[in-house]
């Protein structure tokens, strides 16, 4: 069961990309191989989100490093979706280009609220490990209806940012996005917890695939985590701002 066809919200683990493949490598995929190419994808955006960092508190105008870094890790997500057996070459691009527009929406919010990006970096790496325990020890259990119940939140909570971005570029003010009413607030603490429940199927998918696909699909698996996970730190980001700013 699916929204639209697809058997989870996240575009890296649906059934599209994990057919079977025309190439073949003698190795699968792994969990190993899925952590160490994670570990150098999170660096890479690490590297990039602390030169943003940099410039943004040396007076650099870090607004088109934002802009243009967001525009192009969309594009390359764009392509990946649509020509997966480049992920290998297009991630690396991806990681750098998000970097520097985590880098440019992280300085903004430590300019007005200081340490507030490494709070929300904390909370981000806890709900990863307490999300990753629940899976393991099947306390949650990722059930067609689970899956079901996400999917439809995520799409959902996108189509709301959909409508919002545009809106925005209108000039039409969305209090329930950008405001910090109480309805606001809880939009963000939906959207923070369906972030960190599509953890569990990221982990659910993973697991169905390793040992049995191509080692190339590695990437893919790796594109997937770095998704959630950066999506699940803007929310958190986003959610803390809009407390501190309410109190």
């Amino acid at each position: 069961m699916g929204v639209f066809g697809l058997r989870t919200s996240n575009p890296a683990f649906n059934r599209y990309f994990w057919k079977k493949s025309r190439y073949y490598s003698k190795t699968n995929m792994s969990i190993g191989g899925i952590l160490l190419k994670s570990l150098c994808m999170l660096s890479l955006v690490a590297l990039t989100a602390s030169y943003t960092w940099h410039l943004f508190f040396s007076g650099v105008n870090t607004k088109w490093y934002t802009a243009i870094g967001g525009f192009v890790a969309i594009a390359c997500s764009l392509f990946i979706s649509f020509k997966h057996s480049a992920a290998k070459y297009v991630l690396p691009v991806y990681a750098l280009a998000k970097g520097f527009f985590l880098g440019g929406i992280s300085a903004i919010a430590h300019q007005h609220f200081p340490n507030l990006p490494f709070q929300a970096i904390g909370v981000t790496i806890i709900t990863f490990f307490v999300m990753l325990s629940l899976y393991k020890w099947r306390i949650i259990k990722v059930t067609k209806e689970f899956r079901a119940i996400i999917i439809t939140a995520t799409v959902s909570i996108f189509m709301f940012y959909f409508i919002g971005w545009i809106l925005w570029f209108l000039k039409i003010d969305v209090p329930y996005l950008w405001g910090t009413s109480w309805f606001a607030i809880g939009f963000n603490v939906i959207a923070a917890f369906v972030a960190s429940f599509s953890l569990l199927l990221d982990f659910y998918y993973i697991d169905k695939q390793v040992g049995r696909c191509p080692k190339e699909r590695e990437w893919l698996a790796t594109w997937g985590l770095l998704i959630t996970l950066i999506w699940l730190y803007v929310e958190v980001l986003r959610l803390l701002k809009k407390l501190a700013i309410r109190f």
